[in-house]
C-alpha cells in the first residue's frame, strides 16, 4: 500500500527522479515530534494530559507511513528479530528514537533500519497498541492520504 502511495505521489508531484531521502527523514522526525507531543510524556510543566488514544493512534502512523517510504527507497524491508519490551519512561524513549532515525539518516543500513523500527514499536508498545489496532489505522489513513491527494493536497 505504501509503495503504491508513494509512486502516486511521485508522480502526480513530478518528483520521480528526485532524491526524496533527505526530505522524507524530516517528515519522519516531524511526525514523531507530533506525536510527542500528543502523548504530552516530556511537558513536565503541564497539567494537561494526552489526547485521546485514537488521535495518538493517528500520529502514530504517520510515522509508520514514512518508515515504510523510507524502506522503500532504501529497499530496505523490517526483518524483525524480536521486539522486547521497554522499561524506559516515554521521554527516554523518543530520545532514542530520535538518535536511532539520525544514525539512519547518516548510515542507511538494514541494521540501522531495523534499529529505527525496533525503537518505534516500543513507543507504539509503550502507547497501549498492538499490531491490529496499528495496522488498521494505518490501512484507514492510507485511503485519506490517497483522497487528499487526488483532492490536491
Amino acid at each position: 500500500m505504501q509503495h503504491q502511495l508513494d509512486s502516486y505521489i511521485e508522480k502526480e508531484k513530478n518528483v520521480a527522479d528526485q532524491d526524496l531521502f533527505d526530505k522524507k527523514v524530516i517528515a519522519l522526525l516531524v511526525e514523531v515530534g507530533e506525536l510527542a507531543n500528543e502523548t504530552r510524556c516530556f511537558k513536565f510543566w503541564s497539567e494537561k494530559g494526552p489526547s485521546e488514544k485514537s488521535v495518538i493512534l493517528e500520529e502514530y502512523v504517520d510515522g509508520v507511513h514514512f518508515l515504510l517510504s523510507l524502506g522503500i527507497e532504501k529497499q530496505l524491508r523490517f526483518q524483525p528479530d524480536s521486539t522486547p519490551s521497554s522499561s524506559r519512561e516515554l521521554t527516554a524513549q523518543f530520545f532514542e528514537l530520535y538518535g536511532v532515525i539520525n544514525s539512519f539518516a547518516l548510515q542507511p543500513s538494514q541494521e540501522t533500519y531495523n534499529r529505527m523500527w525496533e525503537c518505534y514499536l516500543k513507543v507504539g508498545q509503550e502507547l497501549g497498541f498492538t499490531s491490529e489496532n496499528i495496522m488498521a489505522a494505518y490501512s484507514e489513513k492510507n485511503e485519506v492520504n490517497i483522497k487528499r491527494q487526488q483532492q490536491g493536497y
